[in-house]
């Protein structure tokens, strides 16, 4: 099972990017900060100085149909912000 889901690519991020050096990523909602940093320490190549993680939870949605109420629910879901060492950096949009 992979750790890191996938990178979160929005103005927001990407505004912590040119800010601090940070990245996010949607990352297993049952890895700790340590498996984490060693996840992208792992597949970036780089040194990662700091790990901040978010939960967050379901949200509830529902709609009207020809059956009646449907009720539904989203994912939880779990993102990383990685600040990286001075010097460091990883190109998100890179082709492997």
């Amino acid at each position: 099972m992979s750790i890191i889901i996938k990178p979160v690519i929005s103005e927001k991020a990407n505004y912590l990017t040119d800010l601090r050096g940070s990245y996010s990523f949607l990352v297993d909602t049952k890895a700790n900060k340590i498996q984490i940093k060693k996840a992208v320490e792992a597949a970036y190549g780089v040194k990662v100085a700091d790990v901040n993680t978010m939960i967050y939870a379901p949200r509830v949605s529902s709609k009207y149909t020809k059956k009646g109420l449907q009720v539904g629910k989203t994912n939880k879901l779990k993102k990383a912000v990685i600040k990286l060492v001075e010097g460091d950096v990883i190109d998100i949009f890179a082709v492997n």
